[in-house]
């Protein structure tokens, strides 16, 4: 899968869970079951939407209890099926894109979706490079360890 793609999932998951903590999660919930529920010959939507509150409660309970790591689990495994459909039928990028936009809408009026593409290349090995739109938390701890973050 390219890198775009990869990107576009991303941001997707995070969205999806930025949303499940808004008023507009309702709004945002059947939306995204509707996005997966169509790539599955549409007949899953009410699951797909249970799945999904399984998700919220999840987090809710991980911000609740400090977990960081199980907050990110609730964003990893929706990035994943993101992909994956993603990876199953190409056209439903744009889709995603849309689905995006509507999303930020809800949340911040004003604000203009852009496309992005950023390359970077040479001069960095190990380095730290970070692409958001908004930075709420940075965390360095791994300490450019190659094994993964660091416990603990």
């Amino acid at each position: 899968m390219d890198a775009e793609l990869t990107a576009l999932a991303t941001a997707g998951a995070t969205a999806l869970v930025q949303q499940m903590v808004t008023e507009g999660w309702t709004q945002a919930r059947q939306r995204v079951a509707a996005f997966f529920s169509r790539r599955r010959g549409g007949d899953e939507e009410e699951a797909l939407q249970g799945e999904l509150e399984v998700s919220r409660t999840d987090l809710l309970a991980a911000q609740r209890d400090g977990d960081e790591a199980g907050e990110a689990d609730v964003q990893a495994e929706w990035r994943v099926r993101l992909r994956r459909a993603l990876r199953d039928d190409p056209a439903a990028a744009e889709e995603l894109r849309q689905l995006l936009t509507e999303m930020r809408t809800d949340t911040e009026p004003g604000i203009t979706v852009r496309d992005v593409h950023n390359t970077m290349t040479g001069g960095a090995h190990r380095g730290t490079v970070i692409q958001a739109g908004v930075i709420s938390r940075v965390d360095q701890s791994g300490g450019g360890s190659t094994r993964g973050p660091a416990r603990g």
